[in-house]
């Protein structure tokens, strides 16, 4: 018998898309010819991957997980190409075995689950893709929020920090946590506070607006520009957004109404937002 490499193995895989074990042994069964191990393969209805591997996958799954203690969350979006799939049962219990993986570790779950991600392609008979995975573990003293929207279209999560441990038991502390959860899923902020914004776009947008003050006084330009900044932070920094159940009330002035009612400070560490398909 053939001895058979890891590189024949890689190459076996990369074309059919079968789990590992099954590529080593097709090509030990055909003595390392690499034809006829893929024919083999075909033949036995475990190569079903590689017929669908340029299929779009537009429709798919949000879903998240946390470890037992809740101080680890994991959010991870799951593609496939129909949404008469993304509705089997089969397909939407992958999808949660993805999100308890995803509790585990920072690499790309693309990777750390393939042979598991083959063989679901082969047993539904349609092309998938876990499309992307992120994991937050609690940073000191807070919470961690996790929120799925629209039965798995929209997920977030959000690390609320705050500097006493019996907040966290609060109401009104788990109120607000729930409360971001839900305005990062309605409003979509691009960036946490101003300052995260990369200066070109900010020169950029400022470049746009003095355009549109072109002719009036010179001494009321900066001031006007300046003003039109603040309403650009305003729409796309989530500090900055207006609250969506209250949208004169900004969202830091939410954090400090609510951290005065609880005689603690609260700050937005992180968060994450993943909208199927974007």
């Amino acid at each position: 018998m053939a001895t058979i490499t890891a590189a024949q193995v890689k190459e076996l895989r990369d074309a059919t898309a079968v789990s590992m074990m099954d590529c080593k042994k097709a090509l030990q069964e055909t003595d390392g010819n690499m034809e006829e191990a893929t024919r083999l393969l075909r033949e036995r209805g475990i190569a079903t991957a590689a017929k669908r591997a340029t299929k779009a996958t537009n429709q798919g799954i949000i879903a998240s997980d946390k470890s037992d203690d809740g101080k680890t969350v994991g959010l991870v979006e799951v593609n496939c190409e129909t949404d008469f799939v993304s509705r089997n049962d089969d397909f939407k219990a992958f999808v949660t075995a993805m999100a308890t993986q995803a509790v585990t570790t920072d690499e790309p779950l693309s990777e750390v689950c393939a042979d598991e991600l083959t063989d679901k392609i082969a047993s539904i008979g349609e092309n998938l893709k876990i499309r992307r995975n992120v994991r937050f573990t609690l940073q000191g003293t807070g919470a961690i929020g996790d929120y799925i929207h629209m039965g798995g279209k929209v997920g977030v999560l959000v690390e609320l920090g705050c500097e006493k441990d019996e907040s966290t038991a609060a109401p009104a502390y788990q109120e607000l946590l729930r409360d971001l959860t839900l305005h990062v899923a309605a409003c979509n902020p691009g960036y946490l506070v101003a300052d995260d914004v990369p200066a070109d776009e900010v020169e950029a947008e400022r470049a746009i607006f003095a355009k549109q003050v072109e002719g009036k006084p010179e001494q009321i330009i900066d001031k006007i520009v300046d003003g039109k900044l603040r309403k650009f932070f305003g729409e796309i920094c989530l500090m900055e957004q207006g609250f969506v159940k209250e949208p004169k009330q900004s969202i830091s002035d939410l954090l400090a109404e609510t951290g005065k009612a609880l005689e603690d400070t609260f700050t937005i560490r992180r968060y994450a937002r993943y909208q199927l398909g974007a």
